[in-house]
Order: C-alpha cells, then sequence, then structure tokens
C-alpha cells in the first residue's frame, strides 16, 4: 500500500513539474513565434509599399493623367483586405484616394485612427505583440479612442513628385486569428509532449525501482541467511561455555577427569619469568615476530616460542588456531560477526587492537570447533 501510494505522489509530482515549468516554456515560445510572425509580416509590408510607391513614381513620369494612375493602383489592390497585410494610397489631406474597399475612397484618414504616433513612422514587432494582446500603449504603438478598428497603419512612404502617401496597412482581425491558430498549435503540442514526457518517466521510475527492489530483496533475504548462521554460531558458543564451566565445576569437586595437555606456560614480563596458567590465557598473538600472551586481566606478556609451537601443546577443544597471527580461547570468544566475503570477525573479550579474522578457509573449522 505504500510503495502505490509513493508512486501516486511521484506520478503527480512529475505532472505538476513538467507542465508548469513546460506552461512558462509554451508562452516564451508562442511570444518568440508570434514576434517573429510580426517582424515577417512588418517588413513584407514595409517593402510591398516601396515597391508600390516606386511603381507610382514611376508612372507619373511616364503619365501625366492622374486619374489614369490612380485607376491603375485601384485594380492592384482591390479586395486585398481580407489578407494578413494591404495598401492604400491618401493625399497630403488625409483624403482616401485607393483603397481594396471602393467605400472608403474619399474618407479622411487621420492620425487619431492610427496607432502610429507623429513622431514614429514605423513600430517594430514587439509593440505590436503588445498591442494585440492588451490593445495598450507601449513603444510606437499609442492608446485611442477606436480600439474596435479592423486594421491600422504600420509604414507610411511617399510617392515622389507627387502629393500621394502609400500606407501598410495590417489586418487585426485576420492576424490575430493566425496568432490565435499558432497558440493552439502550440497548447496542443504542449499537452501531447508533456503527457508524453510524465508517463515515461514515470514508467522508467517504475522499471528500475522495480529492479533496485528486487535486488533490495534479494540482498536481505541473504542478509537475514546470515544473521540465522551467526545467530547458531554464538549459540553454540554459549553452549560450549556451559560445557566448560561445567567441566571447572566437576574439576573443583574433586572429579576425575582427563588432564589438559598442558597446565602452564613460562612467559616474560619485562625482567621477570611468569608461569601462566592455561585456563587464565585469553589469546596469544604474534606482532613484529614477537609473540605476546595476554591473560583473561588483560595483562601482556611474552613468550620466547612461537605460534606453532605453543599450539601444538595447548588443548585444542579450548584453543583455536584463527590465522597465522592469532590463536584464541574459547573464554575470550565475546561475538562472531560476519565479515567480508564468507569470512568471520571474532570480538575478544578483552578487546584485541588487532582484527582478528578467520578466512573463509577456515570458517567451517571453526564451525566445527564451536561444535564440539
Amino acid at each position: 500500500m505504500k510503495k502505490d501510494r509513493l508512486y501516486l505522489f511521484t506520478f503527480l509530482s512529475l505532472f505538476i513539474v513538467v507542465y508548469i515549468c513546460g506552461y512558462f516554456s509554451m508562452n516564451y515560445l508562442v511570444g518568440l513565434s508570434t514576434e517573429q510572425f510580426l517582424k515577417i509580416q512588418i517588413e513584407s509590408s514595409k517593402r510591398e509599399a516601396k515597391e508600390m510607391a516606386n511603381l507610382i513614381s514611376y508612372q507619373a513620369q511616364q503619365i501625366n493623367d492622374p486619374k489614369v494612375i490612380i485607376n491603375n493602383v485601384q485594380k492592384s489592390i482591390e479586395k486585398t483586405d481580407m489578407q494578413t497585410g494591404f495598401i492604400c494610397m491618401f493625399d497630403q489631406t488625409g483624403k482616401e484616394v485607393c483603397h481594396p474597399n471602393p467605400q472608403r475612397i474619399g474618407a479622411m484618414t487621420l492620425p487619431d485612427e492610427s496607432y502610429i504616433s507623429k513622431t514614429h513612422n514605423e513600430v517594430n514587432s514587439e509593440d505590436f505583440y503588445t498591442y494585440l494582446k492588451n490593445r495598450t500603449e507601449g513603444g510606437g504603438v499609442r492608446n485611442f479612442s477606436n480600439s474596435k478598428i479592423d486594421s491600422e497603419i504600420i509604414y507610411l512612404y511617399p510617392v515622389k513628385n507627387t502629393e500621394w502617401i502609400i500606407a501598410s496597412h495590417a489586418n487585426l482581425k485576420s492576424i490575430n486569428d493566425q496568432v490565435q491558430n499558432l497558440k493552439f498549435y502550440f497548447i496542443l503540442v504542449y499537452i501531447a509532449t508533456g503527457t508524453l514526457i510524465v508517463l515515461l518517466s514515470f514508467f522508467m521510475i517504475r522499471l528500475f525501482g522495480s529492479r533496485y527492489e528486487q535486488k533490495l530483496e534479494q540482498k536481505n533475504e541473504s542478509l537475514f541467511n546470515e544473521v540465522l548462521s551467526l545467530s547458531k554460531l554464538n549459540y553454540d558458543l554459549t553452549n560450549y561455555k556451559s560445557k566448560l564451566d561445567v567441566a571447572e565445576k566437576v574439576k573443583t569437586q574433586n572429579i576425575l577427569i582427563p588432564p589438559p595437555a598442558k597446565k602452564r606456560i613460562l612467559t616474560h614480563l619485562k625482567s621477570e619469568l611468569v608461569a601462566l596458567e592455561i585456563h587464565q590465557i585469553a589469546y596469544i598473538f604474534m606482532e613484529n615476530t614477537i609473540t605476546y600472551v595476554k591473560d583473561v586481566n588483560g595483562k601482556i606478556s611474552t613468550s620466547t616460542s612461537s605460534l606453532d609451537e605453543i599450539s601444538n601443546e595447548l588443548d585444542n577443544t579450548s584453543f583455536f588456531r584463527a590465522n597465522r597471527q592469532f590463536i584464541l580461547s574459547i573464554k575470550s570468544i565475546d561475538k562472531i560477526l560476519k565479515y567480508g566475503n564468507n569470512q568471520l570477525k571474532i570480538e575478544v573479550s578483552p578487546k584485541s587492537e588487532i582484527d582478528v579474522i578467520i578466512s573463509k578457509n577456515k570458517a567451517a573449522e571453526f564451525k566445527t570447533w564451536l561444535n564440539k
């Protein structure tokens, strides 16, 4: 149950993080793409206005009749106001001379009807995008009363040698429709991509999590078996110590028991010779080629004999040769711990500064010794 709740919270966390980050990323990309689209639209409108102005200027030099020129221009731009951008032409008084909508011919085009201020004759894509979103003043865009107007002049270019001015219009409705379509496709891709990322991430978490859980369960099972094995060893150690205690009690009651192989060993304590009783020995170890003997009280003395010589003289039911460096007394063993790869570590009392390690090759022999 806890595992299911953990996966649920993981899924919800992924969902929240991905969609929150994606939301801000999407808004940024939509704005960036829209500004790029508007920049292209503005540049295209400027280029169209300049080309048309140059063409009209050329015709004005060739044709002396303004009515013919106006008629030619009107035919070329008629019904183009449905596009994202179109051009019109008015004179110095602001009167429309040519317009895609013939009904607008003769109407006045005043500065108040456009968001181009008197001090600006161009607008950049960032200002244009701000205006489309909020219809508020910013940059070259200024506030005006008619916020429902369908088109705006974004560029003015005079026709040389005439009194006419070419105006590039932006069809706000058409541009807004394209911007909304762009947002819709961004949102669609964002939702699909975000959902795919969340599902794939959750699937990968489940996959790797299940594998890790299987390995963890195997390790726990192995550790449990090792704990059982060590518990059995410690139990056997306790039983063996109990047997020795019984043997000691029998000895004190003058009951005849087989004598030990050796009753005492001769050691040196500084300049003093000490005959140390076998039952007082905790363990014997070698360090820097010197043989040390530590008794149950923690007192250390030395011996001139090697570990091999001492091991051959001791009772093998009470002493065990743990390794080349250590001989253990059953009485000194405090705990038996697992160590490394199938090795055993023995904690002794009194404590030893050297770790007592039984290799995996001698571990079975040690277990058999404890079961005697």
